[in-house]
């Protein structure tokens, strides 16, 4: 397994600091909300994105790339009708591709509820063609960037589009291209009518990024969740790339969150 860590899980803490303690504790792997560097991408300019690259580098780390990719903007939404806010929402999308290359980072994790929700009138099927008309859009920006978009389905208390990880291939499948995939995220998975390890495996020619967490909002192993038979269903399907913690409930603070997910996770992976 390689290990990664959410960044705006160190909330105040300086990138610097934050980046030796991450790898301090193990994790070899960042992955960045691009609104803790600017709400706005287009803001943050050339010196910036080397600055940040460079203190990865230095921390040891490699940039697994971007998520929480349309928090805090304002402007976007990836399901509405209004064929000129899809337009834009493709071109922020592009414009992302090109802060995650800039980071040498090679994924970015399509969650943002709040810009896909369904708006009233439309359904779901509107939605999802609405959807993959503002994605496909912008995958030719991704592909020259070597970056792929990872489709976050996620549970009925986040929102009431995409769902499963079903639609999420659904989706991947309506946009086309080979730069477009699905991303798992274990609270997600967990609001399922099947097991966690069942949506692993039906999903495994799709799976191009995972998020390990708890149904409690908190790191894995700090909730009622088992990993073990979903670390055995990723070995299983042979998943080699990033595992990222990400937590949303930070109460019990920043070290422990980190050392605690590792430290099971290790624990973990060495019984399957």
């Amino acid at each position: 397994m390689k290990y990664a860590i959410c960044n705006e899980t160190f909330q105040d803490w300086p990138f610097e600091k934050a980046f030796q303690y991450a790898r301090e504790v193990g994790y070899t792997g960042i992955e960045i909300a691009p609104f803790t560097m600017a709400n706005d991408a287009r803001k943050i300019g050339k010196d910036q994105r080397a600055t940040v690259k460079q203190q990865i580098k230095d921390a040891g780390l490699e940039c697994v790339g971007l998520h929480w990719l349309l928090a805090k903007t304002e402007g976007y939404y990836l399901t509405t009708p209004d064929e000129a806010v899809r337009k834009s929402t493709g071109e922020y999308l592009a414009e992302l591709a090109r802060l995650c290359q800039d980071l040498d980072g090679s994924i970015m994790v399509l969650g943002s509820p709040f810009q896909r929700n369904l708006l009233p009138g439309v359904s779901h099927d509107q939605a999802m063609s609405f959807a993959a008309e503002a994605i496909r859009s912008a995958m030719p920006v991704l592909e020259d960037c070597g970056v792929t978009l990872a489709l976050e389905p996620l549970g009925p208390g986040e929102g009431d589009f995409l769902n499963t990880a079903a639609l999420g291939i659904e989706l991947a499948e309506m946009v086309d291209s080979p730069n477009c995939r699905l991303h798992l995220d274990v609270k997600a998975m967990s609001s399922e009518a099947i097991p966690i390890d069942q949506v692993i495996r039906e999903s495994k020619d799709w799976v191009a990024h995972f998020h390990a967490n708890d149904a409690n909002l908190l790191g894995p192993g700090m909730g009622e969740i088992e990993f073990d038979p979903i670390f055995a269903a990723l070995k299983e399907i042979n998943y080699q790339d990033w595992v990222s913690v990400e937590v949303f409930d930070y109460k019990p603070g920043i070290e422990h969150i980190c050392e605690s997910s590792m430290s099971y996770m290790r624990e973990v992976e060495a019984r399957v």
